[in-house]
């Protein structure tokens, strides 16, 4: 009566067939006897991502047992050791010269007549035989080296070392870095590594690229059984080369695994190569337009516009932070910063508040370093972008360099990378821009909460002052500010108590790493703060917890602050910064809100009668109470806009066009 157990039992993890372990003799290496070393040399590689090499490889290290060399397999490179019968002779061969001089001494102190096989695998090399010192016949051990033992020669087999290339070799080892699957562990990380430390009491590698898995959307593993594998030839040819590339490396970090989506490389072309491409076709028309090919003198920075001398200055910090981030093998972020300029700040923030500059006037210095301003963001993009996006950035800085003729190198692959000069960047400004740029972010939000078009002037808004520096910054591009979100003034205020009302919750996200279990509690407190405490936050960004036991110190990032409409008024916050919009308007703001709307209507006209840029025309709109309004007061500033000779009103004349809320008027625009 024999009972029968379910158990484990190792299966082979390509077939799912059962698989037999019994033991056999082995040969190995004593590896055990460098693990000391082994282990302090692995504490001067750089590993990415750091716990790889600290915990994985510095664990296996620490466990390390003797290297298993050998391989009863046929395929693969021979074991050169050749022993006696009763093994009390042997002998490891290391060269062919070696071989061929052993064969010769057997062939005469054997009588033998062997040639050096034309082949040194098996089954060839098993027919040689060679003579111990005593005179005994040895044959070669029928096993092979392990072929990990092949991969961890690589640096100095490709060279064919120690026979030749010794310089060669001095010079390129160890490698700058390696780059494989963290299954590599085990694998070729290892054996480089100890195979230099065994032979050149060196690392093989400086840096190791620890590469993560890529899973599908749903973060499986891809494979055929499931049938979640995504065919990468189809996807190239679908989204093309740059745009995976851009999105493999923007999404995630090399070691880490990547739950690869096609909608994400949809987003990554609209997002940032649309972008792109849109912000040349910009450049390019007017550029052509004006007949611009960067012949004329360069403008130096010091006679260009404060939002000129911003856009270098960030450029600059561009090249500083990508470049860093390159050499500390962070091509993430580097990604994740061209992005961010291309699109937050040269596309969304300075091509769109200088475009009228590009289209209006004379071909002024003032348009002239414009060109030049937006032509070296762009061909510094193409340098920036060249090493993830090798064709996009080719077309692109072709394309600039064709005409301009200022590099002399026919691809941007043939350039040296951009380097930062230090005298172009601004701290200062960068700052002043920033807040800029966030303040007028709280404006617009407030705009579209509100469902008040950009396009209608508000009479002011209010900005709680910070420090004694932050008028003064702000004061230097209320212009620019003001512009942008269609204010007519910005008012500062230090005693907020009257207008501006605020709350403070507890950001759970980062507070309870800092204060895990006492989260509750200082929660409550936080709750709690008045608008005095809060201001004083936002000045200090620094505030003490006190808990009784034990304080916390906390900062802006730790709250979050939400500030309260007023009647005709509304706030809002960005960490230390408050912004209050005044929304109530006069007759005077709608007539000049409608003015800009009936500028936006005909432009609309002009492009669907695909009018050229150029073109002057004359315009005759409907008679309308709104309109009538509009034109008493602004009729100079349509025709400007819209380059027009000449704007009447006259009844139901042209095409019927919505202009506000359901308001239908008529507007006739023909080329002059």
């Amino acid at each position: 009566n024999v009972q029968k157990y379910s158990h484990n039992y190792p299966h082979c993890w390509r077939t799912d067939k059962p698989v037999l372990y019994y033991p056999l003799d082995s040969w190995f290496i004593r590896t055990t006897a460098v693990k000391d070393r082994m282990i302090e040399l692995n504490k001067t590689i750089q590993w990415k991502p750091a716990h790889t090499g600290e915990k994985r490889f510095g664990n296996w290290l620490e466990n390390l047992q003797d290297w298993n060399l050998s391989r009863s397999r046929y395929w693969g490179i021979p074991l050169p050791i050749w022993r006696t019968a009763d093994n009390s002779d042997e002998i490891s061969i290391g060269s062919i010269a070696e071989l061929q001089s052993e064969i010769d001494k057997a062939n005469k102190v054997l009588g033998l007549s062997q040639d050096m096989p034309k082949d040194l695998h098996r089954p060839y090399i098993d027919d040689v035989i060679l003579v111990s010192d005593g005179g005994k016949e040895m044959k070669r051990e029928l096993d092979l080296i392990d072929v990990w033992f092949d991969s961890g020669s690589m640096p100095y087999a490709q060279m064919h070392y120690p026979f030749e290339n010794k310089e060669l070799l001095d010079s390129r080892f160890p490698a700058d870095f390696i780059a494989e699957g963290v299954d590599q562990t085990r694998g070729w990380f290892f054996t480089l590594h100890a195979i230099a430390s065994m032979v050149f009491d060196s690392v093989a590698y400086k840096t190791v690229i620890s590469n993560g898995l890529v899973l599908d959307k749903n973060g499986v593993k891809m494979s055929k059984r499931l049938g979640n594998a995504v065919d990468p030839f189809e996807t190239l040819n679908k989204y093309g080369v740059d745009a995976t590339r851009w999105y493999m490396i923007s999404n995630a970090s090399p070691w880490d695994n990547l739950k690869f989506d096609e909608a994400g490389i949809e987003e990554v072309r609209r997002k940032f190569f649309a972008t792109m491409f849109q912000t040349f076709k910009f450049f390019s028309l007017y550029a052509n337009i004006d007949h611009f090919n960067h012949s004329e003198g360069y403008i130096p920075l010091e006679n260009r516009q404060e939002i000129d001398k911003w856009i270098i200055s960030l450029l600059n910090t561009l090249k500083k932070e990508v470049d860093a981030d390159f050499a500390a093998y962070e091509p993430t972020q580097a990604a994740r910063r061209i992005q961010s300029f291309a699109d937050s700040h040269l596309s969304n923030w300075y091509v769109r508040l200088c475009r009228r500059r590009f289209w209006k006037g004379e071909y002024s210095k003032d348009k002239i370093a414009a060109y030049q301003t937006l032509y070296e963001c762009l061909s510094t993009i193409s340098k920036l972008i060249a090493p993830i996006s090798p064709y996009f950035s080719d077309w692109l800085f072709k394309n600039l360099n064709d005409v301009s003729q200022l590099e002399s190198h026919p691809s941007v692959h043939l350039v040296d990378f951009p380097q930062p000069v230090d005298g172009a960047i601004d701290k200062a400004l960068e700052e002043r821009m920033d807040y800029a740029q966030r303040i007028s972010s709280l404006v617009l939000s407030l705009r579209k909460k509100d469902n008040l078009r950009v396009r209608q002037p508000l009479k002011r808004i209010l900005l709680p002052v910070l420090n004694p520096q932050f008028q003064g910054q702000v004061e230097a591009l209320k212009d620019l500010i003001m512009a942008e979100v269609n204010v007519k003034d910005i008012e500062y205020i230090t005693d907020t108590s009257g207008i501006i009302k605020k709350k403070a919750k507890a950001n759970f996200k980062t507070l309870g790493r800092k204060l895990g279990k006492d989260m509750k509690a200082a929660a409550a407190i936080i709750q709690k703060f008045d608008n005095d405490t809060i201001t004083q936050i936002e000045k200090s960004n620094s505030y003490i917890v006190d808990l009784g036991e034990v304080k916390y110190e906390i900062d802006l990032e730790d709250l979050e602050i939400i500030a309260e409409d007023v009647p005709g008024w509304q706030v809002a916050s960005d960490k230390e910064l408050t912004v209050a919009l005044d929304i109530q308007l006069d007759d005077a703001l709608i007539a000049e809100g409608v003015a800009r709307e009936l500028v936006n209507r005909i432009q609309n006209l002009r492009k669907s009668n695909e009018f050229q840029v150029t073109d002057r025309i004359n315009v005759k709109i409907s008679d309308h109470v709104l309109v009538k309004a509009a034109l008493a007061g602004h009729t100079d500033y349509i025709a400007a806009e819209v380059l027009a000779n000449s704007v009447s009103m006259e009844s139901n004349c042209g095409e019927e066009i919505e202009l506000l809320d359901g308001d239908i008027i008529f507007i006739e625009v023909k080329r002059d």
